[in-house]
């Protein structure tokens, strides 16, 4: 019955109201979303946002004080025997004995399982072929990380759970686990993907959370997000002669414009392209000149720090 049900909405995961306190903090706050099959899903957000502790809830490694939680129909807490069988975790730290291998720590982890996925597609998976006999502690930051990701996926997971995957590493090693997460997607894998990383989170996620001091304040794909809550396309331009502003404010595509200097603007409107087109013809016109112009695109960044009042850096 918690199959049918979980096939019948569509979503791997439901979340409804969950809500987290330790004494006085109030760590996650009335959160809801949901998480289609087959889909990435990303909560993003600095340190302290109360991502980990969403993420430990819905894994059941947490209590809520507050909220529904279903993983594949299952209750994490009710049903956590027949739920663990379903999700793969790799928490934000991975802790193992020097000296075992990597080879022998998936073939015990993979004990743990009824259907475990086989050792060599395993290794292959996560690019470790060449490191079965190599003890855990000579490998190297990134390799570490395949391994928990490794062990992550070594049940066969239906949902995937990565929280803060690729903290500390460098900008190479999180390019090579970008790949290898969306691979893992592409065969059919849903994840839960929390992060601090714009660039993590437009390249990977299908849907994105906005969370900050535990409040979810948007959730949609990135270019979405953008696209509805961003303040559009900024235009800086120069010209060589001053111009009326409400001139600039008439321009194709411009929904605003305001002086900066005496012969400098800024232009907001949906397209810097359409803007620059728009503002070059009119100058032209005029016997004037565009002299110097810079197009700045909004982020997701941008939408984080409109939508919280705070940075992600902050």
């Amino acid at each position: 019955m918690a199959t049918v049900a979980a096939q019948t909405t569509g979503n791997l995961v439901e979340v409804e109201d969950l809500r987290k306190a330790y004494g006085k903090l109030e760590a996650v706050r009335g959160v809801s979303f949901s998480i289609p099959a087959g889909s990435i899903f990303g909560l993003l957000g600095p340190n302290g946002a109360g991502k980990t502790s969403i993420i430990e809830m819905i894994e059941g490694l947490r209590v809520p004080d507050q909220g529904r939680i279903r993983v594949a129909g299952l209750d994490p807490l009710r049903q956590a025997r027949q739920a663990r069988q379903l999700i793969g975790a790799q928490l934000q730290t991975t802790s193992l004995q020097d000296k075992i291998k990597v080879g022998e720590v998936f073939s015990l982890f993979g004990s743990f399982y009824r259907n475990p996925k086989p050792l060599s597609e395993l290794l292959a998976m996560v690019g470790l072929e060449h490191k079965r006999n190599t003890f855990f502690q000579y490998l190297s930051g990134g390799e570490k990380q395949r391994v928990a990701l490794g062990l992550a996926l070594v049940g066969n997971p239906r949902m995937l759970f990565l929280d803060e995957p690729t903290t500390g590493l460098d900008a190479q090693i999180r390019r090579e686990l970008h790949e290898l997460v969306l691979r893992i997607r592409q065969q059919g894998t849903s994840i839960l993907l929390s992060t601090h990383y714009i660039e993590e989170a437009e390249r990977l996620c299908d849907q994105v959370g906005i969370l900050n001091q535990g409040k979810l304040y948007a959730i949609g794909a990135p270019r979405d997000l953008i696209r509805d809550l961003g303040e559009g396309d900024r235009l800086e331009l120069t010209l060589r002669q001053p111009v009326e502003l409400e001139a600039l404010r008439g321009l194709a595509g411009v929904n605003s414009a305001e002086a900066t200097g005496q012969t400098s603007y800024v232009l907001l409107g949906s397209s810097g392209g359409k803007m620059l087109a728009a503002a070059a013809v009119f100058a032209d016109r005029l016997g004037n000149e565009v002299e110097e112009a810079r197009v700045a695109h909004t982020t997701l960044e941008d939408v984080y720090l409109k939508m919280t009042g705070h940075s992600l850096t902050a």
